[in-house]
């Protein structure tokens, strides 16, 4: 065996030591089994508490298509019974976009666009308006895209629904001289998205549940942590 003897040259060690003396070498660290070495560190301290007013977490705003609410977070968010929200779903009204109750035994998932919709039918049928313009304005508002909706108000006379989309429209209706009722989809949204921020929710993508957040908890423990 040989070596360019640059290791001997810069007076580093070579490559293979020989001892002088008949001594048997001492065993090198991987021909003998190392001692175990608990490099566990303590587990005190190790993750730090979360300070006042530091996220713990990064939230996934309501609006996400990675966020999902069962049919009971549905009918409190949008103020209606479980029974409407089971009927309309059965007669094809409106559907949950995420996950259906099929296969059998499968939990209904609405997405929050499902929801606002939802919201908008129970003020529509508060007005008076027929099930078969509601059918015909929800058709709709599933086709619009997401970003048209917040700029959306619907004027409703009984039996007609208008769709507006600047304030002179609005101002057009109701110079009518007919009496309207009008939904800002806007308003709808803010309250919707305020809402469902404090209720259950569930990923989409791994089924994990989804705590809510709701201020007035956090300050209410804030304020028992202080007494």
């Amino acid at each position: 065996m040989s070596g360019t003897g640059d290791d001997a040259t810069a007076g580093g060690l070579c490559a293979v030591h020989l001892p002088r003396s008949g001594r048997t070498p001492a065993p090198r660290a991987w021909e003998a089994p190392a001692e175990p070495v608990d490099t566990e560190l303590p587990r005190v301290g190790r993750f730090p508490a979360v300070q006042a007013g530091q996220p713990a977490i990064e939230r996934i705003p309501p609006t996400s298509a990675l966020v999902g609410y069962r049919g009971p977070t549905a009918c409190a968010a949008a103020g209606i019974t479980y029974r409407q929200l089971d009927y309309w779903a059965r007669t094809g009204l409106l559907e949950p976009s995420v996950r259906t109750a099929y296969p059998a035994g499968a939990q209904r998932l609405y997405s929050f666009r499902d929801i606002l919709l939802l919201k908008i039918v129970k003020r529509l049928l508060d007005a008076g308006v027929s099930l078969q313009n509601i059918r015909v304005a929800v058709a709709h508002l599933q086709a619009a895209e997401p970003t048209d909706l917040t700029g959306l108000t619907l004027m409703c006379d009984g039996a007609t629904v208008y769709e507006c989309t600047s304030p002179q429209q609005v101002v057009d209706l109701i110079g009518g001289g007919q009496g309207m009722f009008g939904i800002a989809v806007g308003a709808v949204w803010q309250e919707l998205e305020s809402a469902l921020g404090r209720l259950h929710a569930e990923r989409t993508d791994t089924g994990e549940t989804l705590i809510g957040h709701d201020p007035a908890d956090e300050l209410a423990q804030r304020r028992n942590r202080a007494v």
